[in-house]
């Protein structure tokens, strides 16, 4: 037993404890408190990115100066990733009532729109308002193939690769509901003429650059296909806009797209790198090549001496295997197309 100052009976160790015993003592306890709150807070964190945070819809709004003096603007609704299953509701009401209150002039949906084989169930319930407003779209991966269970680690040592095992899409259902039933315009891999509030906006896209699907060399032809024919002794109507779209918002597109033409840019694919540091610019990853300040948000892109405006998606959802969202809320985009300044003239 030990009593009075003694705390074993034996000087040596009595005075090693006496110098050493409640100091080390203390630093156990601080250690042991900090290992506490820091499990704490990763609870929490865990607990906000998976209950909360990915419920937190957003729309953001940008004013996009791309059009000729002495236009009026234009409303542009940019919906991406939604990865829908059939069971989520409140992205689903949270779209539709979107579409209800925004009616834009133009949708462009840059795909990964299916998280589930019954997705479209959803997609259907989320878009219906929709039906009518001219719009664009092209494919992700996940419009063709259902999404599989990953290490999220991987996506630090570069963009994922793919499950051959994965469980392939109806595509061919949902590419009929948004041109037969909404009355879009597929642009995977070519080009179209849209009729946007009385004005013509030129629009091509590529299908899933992540994938390798994209097919970069067709659109010329595409876009010239595309255009309305000219009339005897009369110039072809010149567009008010050309838009380039793709789902991941790799380089090589980019450049192409401006080298083509394009007055804006419209990507998703990157969720905005889904768990990022709160109120840090850049993306921890974006899954592509793309600069990671560049994986959200509006921004510009500079090729064949052209500089674009260039606006990427976070988009409104995430993979059923990753339900997650930190620092990065779902969101949609609306671009407001507003007269630019320098006076930009259309051009044939």
């Amino acid at each position: 037993m030990l009593t009075g100052g003694a705390l074993t009976g034996n000087p040596l160790t009595d005075a090693v404890l006496a110098a050493h015993g409640p100091a080390e003592s203390h630093r156990g306890r601080t250690a042991l408190t900090a290992l506490a709150a820091a499990g704490a807070v990763g609870v929490g964190a865990a607990v906000w990115a998976t209950c909360v945070e990915r419920y937190l819809f957003t729309l953001r709004v940008h004013a996009v100066p791309v059009l000729p003096a002495g236009t009026a603007p234009l409303t542009v609704l940019h919906l991406s990733d939604a990865h829908m299953a059939p069971w989520q509701r409140r992205k689903q009401d949270w779209i539709a009532q979107l579409a209800e209150e925004l009616s834009p002039d133009l949708v462009v949906n840059t795909g990964d729109n299916l998280g589930h084989a019954h997705g479209l169930d959803g997609i259907r319930t989320a878009f219906a308002p929709l039906r009518g407003v001219p719009g664009v779209f092209v494919h992700g991966s996940n419009d063709r193939f259902g999404p599989s269970g990953r290490n999220p680690l991987r996506y630090f040592s570069g963009p994922s690769r793919h499950h051959r095992d994965a469980e392939p899409l109806d595509t061919a259902a949902m590419d009929a509901y948004f041109t037969d039933e909404l009355g879009w315009h597929d642009l995977n891999n070519t080009a179209a003429s849209v009729d946007v509030a009385g004005h013509r906006v030129e629009a091509f896209g590529v299908s899933d650059a992540h994938r390798e699907w994209d097919d970069l060399d067709a659109l010329p032809d595409a876009i010239e296909d595309a255009r309305p024919r000219r009339r005897l002794l009369r110039a072809a109507e010149q567009p008010l806009l050309r838009l380039g779209v793709t789902h991941a918002p790799y380089r090589r597109v980019l450049d192409r797209f401006t080298a083509l033409g394009a007055d804006l840019l419209v990507a998703g694919h990157t969720h905005g790198g889904q768990v990022r540091v709160p109120f840090a610019r850049r993306a921890l990853v974006a899954n592509c090549d793309i600069p990671l300040d560049q994986a959200r948000g509006l921004s510009s892109w500079t090729a064949d001496g052209r500089t674009v405006p260039l606006n990427v998606s976070a988009g409104l959802g995430h993979s059923i295997y990753a339900p997650v969202r930190f620092g990065c809320r779902p969101e949609a985009s609306v671009l407001v197309l507003v007269a630019d300044s320098s006076d930009r003239v259309p051009t044939g």
